[in-house]
């Protein structure tokens, strides 16, 4: 079993503890410092502002009638299940693919956690230009984002795996 873990992907599954525990730590610290909507002003174009989202990425979907944390909490979930089978599926030289994957999945599981526990998704991080406001998000984004990049450009590269 041990052997099956470390000759796989699934041995880069420390990447998506890791990911989740930064998420856990970070959400919790702005719950507990962060005043709701209130911006703190970090740089010119970057607040740490507290906003909780019940709906997807850019809050699609937050005015729906609560059917869609069950809805997205139960896709996170499946998406979980079908990356920790597709780590298992990938050789230890997968390495690019299997950190995408295991940033997804830290991401997932991090957003995933939040609906569970608060019935919203925590975020925070906000960026802006003058008035324009980026859409307020947070380290599990940051993850899922950043691996989905990785995979677009694992597939560029070897567009036959």
């Amino acid at each position: 079993m041990l052997k099956k873990i470390f000759s796989s992907g699934l041995r880069w599954i420390w990447v998506a503890i890791l990911v989740l525990a930064i998420d856990r730590f970070a959400k919790m610290w702005a719950i507990h410092y962060l005043v709701m909507g209130e911006p703190f002003r970090i740089l010119p174009i970057f607040n740490l502002t507290l906003a909780f989202n019940t709906g997807a990425a850019f809050s699609f979907l937050h005015s729906a009638s609560g059917w869609q944390n069950i809805f997205l909490g139960s896709l996170a979930i499946l998406v979980s299940v079908i990356i920790l089978i597709w780590l298992g599926k990938l050789t230890a030289r997968d390495s690019w693919l299997s950190i995408a994957l295991s940033l997804v999945l830290g991401g997932a599981i991090g957003n995933v956690w939040d609906r569970i526990l608060y019935g919203h998704v925590v975020d925070f991080f906000d960026f802006h230009l003058g008035g324009w406001h980026f859409a307020i998000f947070n380290t599990a984004d940051s993850a899922i984002c950043i691996g989905a990049f990785m995979m677009l450009l694992h597939w560029l590269i070897y567009p036959n795996s």
